[in-house]
C-alpha cells in the first residue's frame, strides 16, 4: 500500500473506532447489553488496524488522532438525542 492510502485507511479505521466508542458508550447507558458488545467488538477489530499501522509507520499516529477526533465530534453532534425515561 503506498502511504497516502495507507493514510486514509488508518484516518478511517480511526474515525470509525470512535464513532463506535461513542455508540457503544451510549448503548452501555441504556443498558443494552447486545447492542454495546457489537460495538465493543469492532472497536477490537479496528482499534487493531489502527495499531499495526502507526507503530509501522509512526506517521500514521497523526492520521489516528484526526480520524478519533473527528469520529466522535460527528457523532455526538449528529447523533439523536433522547431522553428516554427521564422525567421533567
Amino acid at each position: 500500500m503506498t502511504t497516502a492510502i495507507t493514510f486514509a485507511a488508518t484516518f478511517f479505521a480511526a474515525l470509525l473506532g470512535d464513532v463506535f466508542w461513542t455508540l457503544y458508550f451510549m448503548e452501555v447507558e441504556a443498558r443494552r447489553a447486545h447492542r454495546a458488545a457489537l460495538w465493543s467488538s469492532m472497536i477490537i477489530g479496528l482499534g487493531a488496524f489502527t495499531i499495526v499501522n502507526y507503530i509501522e509507520d509512526h506517521r500514521m499516529f497523526i492520521a489516528s488522532l484526526l480520524g478519533a477526533y473527528i469520529g466522535t465530534y460527528i457523532t455526538v453532534k449528529y447523533k439523536p438525542h433522547t431522553d428516554e425515561g427521564k422525567t421533567s
